[in-house]
């Protein structure tokens, strides 16, 4: 089966492609296809978003398409970065300059107060009226540094345990993250789907 995933995340689409060949899913990115399109993410939640990012993708296409939208909400920041991770400070402002935004206005908070979650919100659109939406979280807490040269976004101030999500491995990742438990349950979801035609 191929799905056009709906992102022009490099990161993101890696992650895809690693976790869909595990799936037997053949991943096309947007870019092949139509690689102007530029969603506007309007929505308040992160599945609203990730809806208007499929159906936009699969309108564009007449594809099967599926799309992602995630973020970091951080309890003693109120949820922000939330549903605005990828605008938060200004929408070109680089990820290493984000996380230092976060850490500054992290400065202050103690260990036990800075709990944190990922969240994925995942939504695959067949046809207008055939679409499958999951969703995954990971819990973990916001670190007092950036660590560790994997992963992108967020991921070198995100901890799992002792561990930044920058520090494990992709396979670790895949098994714990957000996004790989998002995907996971979009696996059931769709072996439900065929197993019952």
């Amino acid at each position: 089966m191929k799905l056009v995933v709906a992102s022009h995340n490099q990161g993101k689409l890696r992650e895809f492609a690693r976790i869909f060949s595990r799936l037997g899913i053949e991943m096309v990115p947007q870019d092949d296809l139509c690689p102007n399109l530029q969603v506007e993410e309007t929505g308040t939640t992160f599945a609203e978003n990730a809806r208007l990012k499929a159906m936009a993708v699969y309108r564009a296409t007449g594809l099967p398409a599926v799309a992602d939208d995630s973020g970091l909400c951080i309890d003693a920041l109120n949820g922000e970065p939330g549903v605005y991770s990828a605008r938060y400070g200004g929408e070109d402002l680089p990820h290493t300059e984000k996380m230092k935004l976060v850490l500054a206005r992290m400065e202050q908070v103690p260990r036990k107060q800075r709990t944190a979650r990922f969240v994925s919100a995942i939504c695959c659109v067949f046809s207008l009226e055939d679409v499958l939406e999951t969703e995954g979280v990971c819990e973990g807490w916001i670190g007092y540094e950036p660590r560790g040269t994997r992963g992108f976004g967020y991921d070198p101030i995100f901890y799992v345990g002792e561990q930044s999500y920058a520090e494990i491995t992709d396979e670790e990742k895949d098994q714990i993250s957000h996004r790989g438990r998002a995907l996971a349950a979009l696996d059931q979801k769709l072996e439900e789907r065929f197993s019952s035609r």
